[in-house]
């Protein structure tokens, strides 16, 4: 066994996508080595912006050999009647390559056969892994590929050069219309020279000591890290180190070398996430905050080289981002000198879908619903009416023309400054939380009702024009929408119908659609992500489906539905009335009544039918209190007690009669029967 190396050398790969292709690559050849049955121990997975590459360990040299089974023609027809063998068997002896009497006998309870059995050798690591190589590089998640120069081949960017060793020898291929070999190459300002490999085990050592790269992306990541918190540390404060921010660096360089600069304090004066944005999403630089939580007038830049004048390139970096944030300070001023409520008439021009008209369409809609919303939970109308009136503003202002990922923020900011209320303007920014899945959500009670009305709205807008997200196709950011509306009503308990709420966001829509069907597209669409929420969170699959099968529109109602099922499974009586309950199912779906309708008491002739129709009637009266209350522990547990009686009828009591009218009071009553369970779950949905 001897250690494989596979690199791939390119032009800079966009630094989003490094770290899924390097995940991508090892998991798409790690499955075709099993599937090739060629054993190996393990695979290490390199990436820097110029090169994509993998070590797979301990790599069996061949396949092991394997024994194939070719089944001929049935004996019968292999031999005539003095037992020479016929033109089938000569044929088939001969396709085989081998004489008759070589021939093996193949007998099972279904006949007998000829039977070829044959030994083939395994196939050598140098005949399958570059075609193996091809096919995973193929399969690789890219959006878009490239061509360049004259050839065909496409890849993510153009490849300069490809690496295939098996121990300490080459494995010669083409990868995109270059020839492997054993040499990398380094850093493209400190080592343009090729670097010659001995083996794989050298590889991530060599291109560190002497190539200037660190090639292993966690390793890159975390000397990233190290430096920019001891930088941070020295400038007094510590590091705003986003995750993705970090990712975006690591495959942004290859020689990471971190460097303090400085900005004029007076911008400070800004909004804290003006600055942050203006540094992480347009620099790639990392802030740096005090003890007190304040930016500090600096930051870190990552270089990607080891320069002899730092003091140059950190001038270089401040020099860039100067006019950047001078940018952002005009913009601030210029736009708080015009009021977000005059800036209304601008909403106009902008639009919100094609088919759905303007944003100033979109917030007179949202102004209609977040009243009725507020209403309904007894919040303060007005405030919800003003958030929703000047939710959309921010977006006619220059600074989040610039800086689009700061909408709702400046909102917050603006309003703060001009005088709204506080809520108001909170709510502005907590419109568009949770802006991640498992993101902060809106504190105020506006801010959740503007988030609730936004997210619905834009929901029932695009299923009208059955714009269904498909895939991995999302345009619009539903599901996203989906899952912030069931977390904001869920985690912030609040007691609404969203089918009602719907509806009344499909009734302010101009256009022709059919409203019922689009909002049960979108109970169907919430619920799917309810699923995944509550699965997360340990609920049952068949739990989750006892409750669905209700459709409850109401989720803090779906959800204490859930844990009343989940208490009833752990009952005694349980499994028993699980399984009557299918049992009552299934009498009532083949008995292919129409309809069923009230049990008369004059034909339950059976003592056991009689005390199934007492218990149910008692069980009714006592229920409906607790329905009241929403008490569905205590309903469950309540019906549980009906056990004993319903075992009763099934072990004492004929339901399909052979008179009509018997027989139907007896499906009635087994209807009247199931019905109390189905006021809180479909408890037939559970499994053992």
């Amino acid at each position: 066994m001897r250690d494989l190396l596979f690199e791939l050398g390119t032009e800079e790969l966009p630094p989003t996508q490094l770290r899924p292709l390097m995940h991508a690559l090892r998991e798409e050849v790690q499955s075709r080595l099993r599937q090739a049955s060629l054993e190996f121990a393990s695979i290490q997975a390199y990436a820097t912006p110029r090169r994509l590459a993998l070590i797979v360990h301990d790599l069996a040299a061949r396949q092991p050999d394997r024994v194939v089974e070719r089944r001929g023609p049935a004996l019968k027809a292999a031999f005539d009647a003095q037992g020479r063998p016929t033109m089938a068997a000569l044929k088939f002896a001969q396709s085989c390559g081998v004489a008759v009497e070589a021939l093996d006998i193949l007998r099972n309870a279904q006949g007998e056969w000829l039977l070829c059995r044959q030994t083939v050798p395994g196939a050598a690591v140098a005949e399958i892994v570059p075609e193996l190589l091809r096919q995973a590089l193929a399969a690789l998640p890219m959006a878009k590929r490239m061509r360049w120069g004259e050839g065909e081949d496409e890849f993510l960017r153009p490849v300069h050069w490809a690496v295939l060793m098996f121990g300490n020898e080459v494995i010669n291929a083409k990868f995109f219309g270059v020839s492997t070999s054993n040499r990398t190459f380094g850093h493209r300002f400190h080592c343009p020279e090729p670097l010659v490999l001995a083996n794989p085990d050298h590889y991530a050592q060599l291109l560190h000591s002497k190539g200037f790269v660190i090639a292993d992306f966690d390793e890159r990541r975390r000397h990233i890290d190290q430096q920019v918190s001891k930088l941070a540390a020295a400038a007094g404060g510590c590091a705003v180190l986003e995750e993705d921010l970090l990712d975006e660096v690591t495959a942004l360089v290859e020689w990471p070398v971190g460097l303090l600069g400085a900005f004029d304090a007076r911008f400070l004066a800004l909004p804290k996430e003006v600055l942050i944005t203006v540094m992480q999403s347009h620099q790639r630089y990392f802030p740096v905050v005090g003890a007190d939580g304040k930016l500090k007038p600096c930051f870190i830049a990552i270089a990607n080289l080891d320069s002899k004048r730092p003091e140059v390139v950190r001038a270089g970096n401040e020099r860039v981002i100067r006019p950047r944030l001078a940018d952002a300070e005009f913009f601030w001023h210029q736009d708080l000198k015009i009021p977000l409520e005059n800036r209304l008439a601008k909403l106009a021009g902008q639009i919100f879908q094609q088919k759905l008209g303007t944003l100033l369409d979109k917030t007179q809609r949202l102004e209609q619903l977040a009243a009725m919303l507020a209403e309904q939970l007894a919040a303060d109308v007005n405030k919800a009416k003003r958030a929703a009136r000047l939710s959309k503003t921010d977006l006619a202002t220059a600074m989040v023309g610039e800086f689009p990922e700061l909408q709702g923020i400046m909102g917050y900011h603006y309003a703060l400054a001009q005088g709204e209320d506080p809520e108001v303007a909170a709510a502005l920014d907590e419109q568009y939380r949770p802006r991640k899945a498992s993101a902060p959500l809106p504190e105020t009670v506006t801010g959740q009702i503007l988030a609730l009305v936004d997210k619905l709205d834009t929901l029932v807008g695009i299923f009208s024009l059955g714009l269904i997200p498909t895939g991995t196709k999302d345009p619009y950011a539903l599901r996203r929408a989906a899952l912030g509306i069931l977390r904001i009503v869920l985690e912030k308990r609040l007691d609404l119908d969203l089918n009602a709420l719907a509806l009344q966001a499909a009734d302010l829509y101009p256009h022709e659609f059919d409203r019922g069907k689009t909002v049960s597209a979108v109970y169907r669409f919430i619920l799917e992500r309810l699923k995944g929420y509550l699965l997360e969170l340990g609920v049952a699959p068949d739990e989750f489906e006892a409750v669905a099968a209700l459709s409850p529109s109401n989720l803090l109602d779906f959800c204490s539905r859930i844990e009343a099922v989940h208490a009833f499974r752990r009952l005694p009586q349980a499994e028993s009335l699980t399984a009557a309950n299918k049992r009552i199912r299934n009498i009532l779906r083949q008995s292919k009544a129409q309809e069923f309708g009230p049990v008369r008491q004059d034909l339950l002739e059976a003592p056991e039918e009689q005390a199934l129709y007492q218990a149910v009637a008692e069980a009714e009266k006592e229920l409906n209190s607790l329905l009241a209350t929403r008490d569905y522990v205590a309903a469950l547990t309540r019906l549980a007690k009906l056990k004993q009686t319903i075992d009763d009828f099934f072990d004492r009591v004929l339901v399909m009669a052979e008179d009509a009218e018997l027989r139907q009071n007896r499906l009635n009553l087994l209807a009247k029967t199931l019905g109390l369970f189905l006021k809180i779950a479909d408890i037939s949905c559970l499994q053992r």
